[in-house]
C-alpha cells in the first residue's frame, strides 16, 4: 500500500505543468495512446463478438448441433425422448436431408434440402419473412426458400420449383434419370447469416417419401442451449451418444466459426500493439523525469525519504498515466461500440444491405482488457522507480 506522503508527491509531479516540455509531450502521448488503443480494442472486440453470436443465433439454429443416426439398419429407432431430458438440450426432432438441385426456368442451383415435420419444433420459424408456417406443415410438397435463392431462382410464394435429386434415379424409355418433382414455395426466410446461400427446407413428410424412406427411418436433430457447448455434452453423455453414430455442428461449420475467432484474436493482438507501445512511452517519461529531477530526489531523501518511498513516488506518477488512459480508452470505447451504427451512419459510411454491425458486450473480456492495461501500466514504472531509488544523494548534491 503506497504511504500517503509517496501518493501525496507522486500526483503532484504528474500534475505539474512545469518541468522539461518534451517529458511532459511524452506523458500527454503515452495517455493518448493507451486510451486511443483501449478504445479501438474494446469496439472491435464488442463487435466481434456480436458478429459471432449472430452468427451462431441465425445459422446454427438451422442446423443440427448434434445429428445421430443409427449404426446399422437393424438397429432399433432411436428414441428421442431419452435426449429431451438431458440438460442443456432444448429441442429434439426428427432430421432428414438430401443434396438437391433446385431449377426453374431462370436459374439452377445446388443446395442441401433439410426436412422440416408438422408437430416439431421449427428452427425457421424466428427467420419467417413471407409465408404461413401452417400453410407450409398442412399441405405437401412444399418448399422455404430463404431470401437470396428466393432472387437468385427469381421466384416467390406460390411459385413452382424443380427439385431434382440426383442420388435417386429411376428407369425411363430414355435410361435412367434423376427423381425430381415439382415445389411450392410456401415460406420465404432470411436468416441473415451464410445458411442461406446453400439451404432450403421442404415439408418432411414430402422429402422422406420422395427418399423412399419408412416413417421411422429418419435421424435425429438434437439443438442445444449453448452451439458452443457441444463439447461439454458430448463429453458429458458419452456413453449413451455411442451407441449412436453422430456428429456434430463443427463438422460442417467449425472451419467458419474458427477463422472468426483467429480474426478476433488477430484483431485484438494489432490493436494491444498500440497499448503496448503507449505504454513504452510511460516507461521512457518517467526515465527522463528522474534524470530530470535528481536533485529534488536526493533532497527529498535528505528530509527522511526511504528508497522505497521514493520508488513509490514514481510509481505513482507513471501509474497516474496509465489509470488515466485506462479509463478514458474504456469509457470512449463502450460508447463508441454501443453507438457504432450511429457514428457510421454520421460520417456517411453504410453497410452493404444497409446491415447494421452487431455488438456484444463481454464482461469477462472488458475486465480483462482494462486489468491486462493498468497491469502492463504497473510494469512499466518498475524500472524507472528503480533507479530512481539508486539516487545517492551525497554524488547529486556535491555541486548544489
Amino acid at each position: 500500500m503506497f504511504q500517503s506522503v509517496s501518493l501525496f508527491v507522486g500526483l503532484r509531479y504528474s500534475r505539474s505543468s512545469k518541468g522539461n516540455a518534451f517529458v511532459s509531450f511524452i506523458s500527454f502521448f503515452s495517455i493518448a495512446g493507451i486510451a486511443l488503443g483501449l478504445m479501438s480494442l474494446i469496439t472491435v472486440n464488442s463487435v466481434m463478438n456480436g458478429f459471432e453470436q449472430s452468427l451462431k443465433n441465425a445459422m446454427l439454429d438451422l442446423i443440427p448441433h448434434v445429428q445421430l443416426s443409427r449404426k446399422t439398419a437393424e438397429q432399433p429407432q432411436i428414441n428421442a425422448e431419452q435426449f429431451k431430458v438431458l440438460p442443456g438440450v432444448q429441442r429434439v426432432t426428427p432430421y432428414v436431408t438430401s443434396d438437391v438441385i433446385l431449377q426453374t426456368n431462370k436459374e439452377l442451383v445446388g443446395v442441401r434440402l433439410q426436412g422440416a415435420f408438422k408437430g416439431y419444433p421449427s428452427s425457421i420459424s424466428k427467420h419467417v419473412e413471407s409465408g404461413s408456417v401452417k400453410s407450409f406443415d398442412d399441405s405437401r410438397y412444399q418448399l422455404a426458400l430463404s431470401r437470396f435463392l428466393a432472387n437468385k431462382l427469381d421466384v416467390r410464394l406460390g411459385s413452382k420449383v424443380r427439385v431434382i435429386f440426383p442420388d435417386i434415379t429411376s428407369y425411363t424409355p430414355l435410361g435412367r434419370v434423376p427423381k425430381q418433382r415439382l415445389f411450392t414455395v410456401a415460406i420465404i426466410y432470411n436468416s441473415a447469416s451464410e445458411a442461406d446461400t446453400s439451404l432450403a427446407f421442404a415439408d418432411g413428410a414430402s422429402l422422406m417419401k420422395l427418399l423412399k424412406k419408412k416413417p421411422n427411418e429418419y435421424d435425429l436433430s438434437i439443438t442445444l442451449e449453448d452451439a458452443f457447448s457441444v463439447a461439454q455434452f458430448k463429453q458429458a453423455n458419452h456413453a449413451l451418444l455411442s451407441q449412436y453414430k453422430y456428429q456434430d455442428w463443427q463438422v460442417q461449420q467449425g472451419a467458419l466459426f474458427a477463422a472468426v475467432a483467429m480474426e478476433k484474436r488477430v484483431m485484438s493482438l494489432l490493436l494491444a500493439l498500440i497499448v503496448i507501445v503507449a505504454v513504452f512511452n510511460i516507461v521512457s517519461a518517467l526515465s527522463m523525469m528522474v534524470s530530470e529531477k535528481q536533485g529534488e530526489v536526493a533532497i527529498l531523501q535528505t528530509l527522511g525519504f526511504t528508497p522505497s518511498k521514493i520508488a513509490q513516488v514514481f510509481m505513482v506518477q507513471g501509474l497516474y498515466n496509465g489509470v488515466v488512459g485506462t479509463a478514458i480508452g474504456s469509457i470512449l470505447g463502450i460508447a463508441l461500440a454501443a453507438n457504432i451504427n450511429e457514428v457510421l451512419s454520421l460520417v456517411g459510411l453504410s453497410l452493404l444491405g444497409g446491415m447494421s454491425l452487431p455488438v456484444k458486450f463481454d464482461p469477462v473480456s472488458l475486465s480483462f482488457i482494462i486489468f491486462t492495461s493498468l497491469l502492463l501500466s504497473f510494469l512499466a514504472t518498475l524500472y524507472p522507480a528503480k533507479k530512481a531509488a539508486k539516487v545517492m544523494p551525497a554524488e547529486v548534491l556535491r555541486y548544489e
